[in-house]
């Protein structure tokens, strides 16, 4: 690797492995790789055919139960480093030494995505794989890929140097376009713009099925007065908002931290919007605004609006990351046995997280009593030629005393056509 342009910049390998080191012990939460297999820090990227596991009993119960036309990949995230001239933009931070954990996670990102290293091809390179490992699912799965607007200040203007990366709608619009068989896409907009509404009336009327919000690192606080004309014209629109909850470690705002809370996306709902809540809000904790104070884990706070009868029809939560090594097994276990929420979950793969080798631990899942034992190799090895098809079948796998994720969590389709 050394001497090579590495995702955009060069990097030695005794560099970029002293830097994922701080992601690997820092964002993932972990030191060690008791349960993983090599390797561990570096995606070998495989071929996305899976003849080596044909014979593999965990790989053939995926699918058992699905159609796969029904099953669409609620989150999965647009990536590149704006070599493509299609608008793309990677902040400064990410590409800086003195950040190191966010240095490290735009690399782990692009290996995550087996992202071609030849300069000039990365944005391209990017979609190419995704589109490749979308193809050996099952016919008819999709992707609804992520837009992500700018930071905005309170004014409502773009302010390119706070925020973390930039992917525009239309570059989302225009690979889902390319690819109809295998992407659907998402609007990213930031509700403080002057021309918000009519943005999301343009993005919508151009197929976007729902819209992307990652509050912390947009400076968007959901429950402000300023977004109320946004989501009048999101519930007039039918489009569903999926926020992010809970911490936030990818993009990093901690100034903006607190606008993850959970209770913060009660102004939407009130306004009549269908709101996922990304993640479940499974890792990090906020304040309880219903007690004055004290905090909460985030999940408690998003169990406390499940549990809303009122937002029984309006409120639910993508299960994208929930297996991640920051996550407590106690999370994973409660959504496995809320048989009563399994109505409103959705899954999504957060990709390209799955692919980042230090991230997801099907040993550690074993030993925390998640997964059968015996899946674990099969797993590992699916997840080196095809991250997508290891997150859907690691989630397929889950049990918790008999209890596992339906069929109807994996078959979102409907809720994303259902305007």
């Amino acid at each position: 690797m050394s001497g090579r342009n590495f995702f955009g910049m060069n990097v030695s390998r005794r560099r970029f492995l002293a830097t994922a080191g701080v992601l690997a012990a820092g964002a993932a939460g972990v030191t060690s790789a008791v349960h993983a297999r090599k390797p561990f820090l570096i995606n070998p990227c495989r071929d996305p055919a899976l003849d080596a596991l044909m014979d593999s009993p965990w790989l053939a119960k995926v699918w058992q139960g699905l159609d796969p036309a029904q099953v669409w990949d609620c989150h999965v995230h647009l990536a590149g480093i704006g070599d493509s001239s299609n608008g793309l933009m990677v902040g400064p931070r990410l590409q800086s030494l003195w950040h190191p954990v966010l240095y490290a996670q735009r690399l782990f990102y692009m290996n995550g995505g087996c992202v071609s290293t030849e300069p000039g091809t990365v944005d391209e390179n990017y979609v190419r794989r995704l589109a490749v490992l979308a193809k050996n699912m099952q016919p008819g799965f999709k992707m609804m890929l992520f837009a992500f607007d700018w930071y905005h200040d309170d004014k409502g203007q773009a302010t390119p140097g706070m925020s973390t990366f930039y992917v525009p709608d239309d570059y989302a619009r225009r690979m889902a376009a390319a690819h109809p068989d295998v992407f659907e896409w998402v609007a990213s907009i930031h509700p403080y713009r002057a021309d918000a509404v009519d943005r999301l009336e343009a993005a919508a009327a151009q197929g976007a099925r729902a819209v992307k919000w990652l509050p912390a690192a947009q400076n968007i606080d959901p429950s402000s007065r300023h977004c109320d004309a946004f989501f009048a014209a999101m519930a007039r629109l039918r489009l569903p908002l999926i926020s992010h909850c809970g911490a936030e470690k990818a993009a990093q705002s901690a100034s903006m931290e607190y606008f993850g809370n959970p209770l913060k996306l009660r102004r939407a709902l009130e306004a009549g919007v269908r709101v996922v809540v990304a993640h479940c809000a499974t890792v990090g904790d906020d304040e309880d605004l219903d007690q004055h104070g004290g905090k909460r884990t985030s999940f408690e706070l998003f169990t406390r609006l499940m549990e809303t009868p009122e937002w029984q029809g309006r409120l639910f939560g993508d299960i994208s990351a929930i297996v991640l090594r920051n996550r407590k097994p106690e999370v994973i276990r409660a959504l496995l046995e809320r048989d009563d929420w399994h109505e409103r979950l959705l899954n999504g793969s957060d990709y390209p997280l799955p692919g980042i080798l230090p991230l997801v631990s099907p040993g550690a899942l074993a030993s925390s009593g998640l997964l059968p034992p015996e899946a674990v190799a099969d797993l590992e090895t699916l997840r080196e030629h095809n991250p997508l098809y290891f997150d859907l079948a690691l989630k397929r796998a889950l049990n918790w005393k008999g209890k596992t994720f339906p069929a109807k969590v994996f078959a979102t389709r409907a809720f994303f056509e259902n305007r």
